[in-house]
């Protein structure tokens, strides 16, 4: 018989065969990455919530229908377009590390566990599961700081679609199911013999086995939580019947982290800075996130013409990849909590800073050794992305995650969600900048995006997944503005991953690092691209390059372009 064939895929009559239409909509629009979150959102437009209304019930379900990538146990940051002000706001949700451990403490605790065999002898950092990563759960008091200053709905409202959910059921997306059976696998292994497992089994686990795509899913413990925090506010989350029952969790399995952490919780209005680039703004948040990273990229690159290459060439990625690196050394030396360190914000992100960097890039070759810049002084995480516009021309970029996998693997007992595992991020060396210390907020990956162009809003969107996502918005921005593409050939073209060099925890990696490429880049590329240093791998799983959503507006018309991932399970709803 002859050898079965592969089939491929069809054409398209407009655009490249790989994409797909970009979505239009007047009235209102949303992104997530999964179906019914998008529904959720459109639903909340359409009932007269305003697009930060629909940015909370969107994540709220996908703190249900998405585990893997997020949930209220983790922190949040949000970018607002305000029509009426015609501003930009920031907001870091980002929570603390225990008010009452201190580093050394923090290193005594990890010697045990190495002691005692729970953890490897040469284990370098913070570990992953367990209460020593815990940090202050940010996203509730995110939600309440922007429906406070933006919202129209009662909170009750805005969280009832996923209290109905919860209870209800409902079906689960394929994408999702793979990673919920990929964080079974992993919690099995990290938490063998540990009393954690059956909090976890319980939750999301019920029948002893991953649910399968289809199969309808329930979290009523979570609808409760969040029916309470609907008619309590943040002060239920923080200081009332939710915090007692944390707190009494923490006590149980004797966690560092206490109610007077939560009480004393409170995020932060923040300044998002920008660089320009080609006459596009690209606004991130400041530090403690990594998103001043993709404005440093940019600084460099705007050095030279792209354009004069083909956007697969091996040029392109070299010089894309090569002030990644640059910019990461910057991170992992500077980037912490500006409450504790003096982050050189205006220095890294000089023109002059970005032409001395990129100065440093070899045109022909990717360099051995990179280390970080004197920039002018100043006195495999998982995460959800979405981005919804409303009628009145309000636009939101939010981005959410409990960190590494579904996080720290600690579900307090009954409300249905799992705690982050954020304080894995810190350094334990306490001469760095993002060093451990009491009542801290740690180096953050999760970072939303928005483009600007004269002063006009033109893009809300993100790209979620650790360390590719400055990586990320970079290619994004390039793919746009470089090479004219459309906001959904943007997203699904190939991407590359660089991972390496030295790191925000002090757990520094292989200089080189390994430049993972998809499937898309082509043989060509690849050989030149080894041939010039690098060290390439393809990876066809989608799984470490992210998943990206947008909201572009036509300046004139008003009229809303999205754009989803075809690596997750999202859809663009809009009316």
């Amino acid at each position: 018989m002859p050898a079965p064939v592969e089939l491929g895929g069809g054409g398209r009559p407009t655009g490249p065969a790989y994409t797909r239409s970009v979505v239009y909509g007047k009235n209102g629009m949303a992104a997530t990455a999964q179906p019914l979150a998008s529904q959720v959102a459109l639903d909340i437009l359409q009932a007269g919530g305003s697009a930060v209304d629909a940015a909370i019930a969107a994540n709220a379900a996908l703190g249900l229908m998405e585990p893997t990538g997020c949930g209220i146990g983790g922190d949040i940051f949000v970018i607002v377009w305000d029509p009426k002000s015609r501003q930009l706001y920031g907001y870091n949700g980002s929570g603390r590390s225990p008010q009452g451990r201190s580093l050394e403490q923090l290193q005594a605790q990890i010697s045990a566990l190495k002691a005692r065999g729970a953890l490897p002898a040469d284990y370098a950092g913070i570990p992953s599961v367990g209460h020593l990563p815990v940090t202050v759960p940010g996203t509730v008091d995110g939600w309440f700081a922007i429906h406070d200053r933006f919202g129209k709905l009662p909170m009750a409202d805005v969280l009832a679609p996923t209290v109905n959910y919860a209870r209800e059921g409902f079906p689960l997306s394929p994408v999702i199911a793979y990673y919920l059976e990929r964080n079974r696998l992993s919690f099995e292994r990290s938490l063998a013999g540990s009393e954690s497992l059956e909090n976890i089994y319980s939750t999301w686990y019920p029948d002893g086995r991953s649910p399968l795509a289809g199969e309808i899913v329930r979290n009523p413990d979570l609808g409760d939580t969040l029916e309470v925090i609907g008619r309590g506010g943040r002060e239920a989350f923080y200081r009332g019947a939710l915090a007692g029952e944390m707190a009494a969790y923490f006590q149980r399995i004797g966690a560092d982290l206490s109610y007077q952490d939560l009480a004393s919780h409170s995020g932060d209005w923040v300044e998002p800075v920008s660089v320009n680039y080609r006459g596009y703004d690209l606004y991130e948040l400041p530090p403690n996130g990594q998103g001043v990273a993709a404005l440093q990229m940019l600084n460099m690159l705007k050095q030279v013409d792209l354009a004069q290459w083909p956007r697969g060439s091996a040029e392109v990625f070299h010089y894309m990849v090569e002030a990644k690196r640059l910019a990461f050394e910057d991170v992992a030396r500077y980037y912490a909590d500006p409450e504790f360190s003096d982050v050189p914000l205006s220095g890294l992100l000089a023109e002059e800073y970005g032409r001395e960097r990129f100065a440093l890039i070899d045109p022909g070759r990717a360099a051995t050794e990179v280390s970080p810049g004197e920039p002018l002084l100043e006195g495999d995480g998982d995460t959800t992305y979405l981005t919804v516009a409303d009628g009145d021309g309000m636009m939101v970029s939010l981005i959410q995650s409990n960190y590494r996998g579904m996080g720290s693997g600690l579900v307090p007992d009954g409300l249905g969600f799992m705690l982050q595992n954020r304080g894995e991020l810190f350094s334990l060396d306490p001469g760095h900048p993002n060093a451990y210390a009491p009542g801290k907020r740690p180096f953050h990956t999760i970072i939303p995006a928005f483009l600007m162009k004269d002063g006009a809003p033109l893009m809300s969107f993100g790209l979620m997944g650790g360390s590719m996502q400055p990586q990320g918005h970079v290619q994004i921005v390039v793919n746009i503005v470089d090479y004219g593409m459309d906001i959904q050939q943007a997203g699904d073209a190939a991407r590359f991953l660089h991972e390496g060099g030295r790191q925000p925890t002090g757990v520094h990696e292989d200089a080189l690092g390994i430049l993972y490429v998809e499937p898309g880049v082509s043989d060509q590329t690849v050989e030149q691209l080894r041939a010039m240093g690098h060290r390439v791998e393809i990876d066809a799983t989608g799984v470490r390059f992210g998943g990206y959503q947008a909201i572009a507006v036509d300046p004139a018309s008003g009229v809303y372009g999205g754009a989803t991932e075809m690596r997750k399970d999202g859809t663009v709803t809009a009316w």
